[in-house]
């Protein structure tokens, strides 16, 4: 919080709340604390972000509008659709899940802000996707809990 006062986002501690609702301390927190993370989000082949953490992607960190998978901007995108925004079986999910395991150690100077993937539009639940990321390198932040899961045949 001395930051933001320190930033001139805030001139007072009382102020914050006031500031927080105008979005002015959000805005400072995301240009300093996040501007070197990146966002990882599930998204579909044909790289259409219309809706849920993909447009969020597109809106705020840079991902590409028909670009499926792979870094763009500051997110990265796993497909857990197919181009005809249908749900991508986990087998093949799991692969985008380990190329994305496997980017993530070859840049341990990243860090890697990860969504809760194939969770909401495309409709599985986190016991089917948590598991595919039990290797994820310590530079990747995992949602709450999903680093408890292990990997078994059972998932894949």
């Amino acid at each position: 919080m001395a930051e933001w006062l320190k930033a001139g986002v805030c001139k007072t501690l009382g102020e914050i709340p006031r500031r927080f609702e105008s979005g002015l301390v959000l805005k400072f927190w995301e240009d300093s604390y996040m501007k070197d993370e990146i966002f990882v989000f599930g998204s579909n082949l044909a790289g259409r972000h219309g809706k849920g953490a993909a447009l969020t992607a597109y809106k705020t960190y840079g991902a590409v509008y028909g670009q499926g998978h792979g870094l763009q901007g500051k997110s990265y995108a796993i497909p857990t659709k197919d181009e005809q925004i249908k749900t991508l079986p986990l087998q093949k999910i799991k692969k985008y899940v380990d190329q994305f395991i496997k980017f993530a150690r070859l840049n341990p100077d990243m860090r890697f802000k990860v969504t809760a993937i194939g969770t909401g539009l495309a409709g599985y639940d986190e016991v089917d996707i948590a598991p595919m990321f039990s290797e994820a390198p310590d530079n990747c932040i995992l949602p709450v809990g999903w680093r408890n899961y292990k990997q078994t045949s059972a998932h894949i």
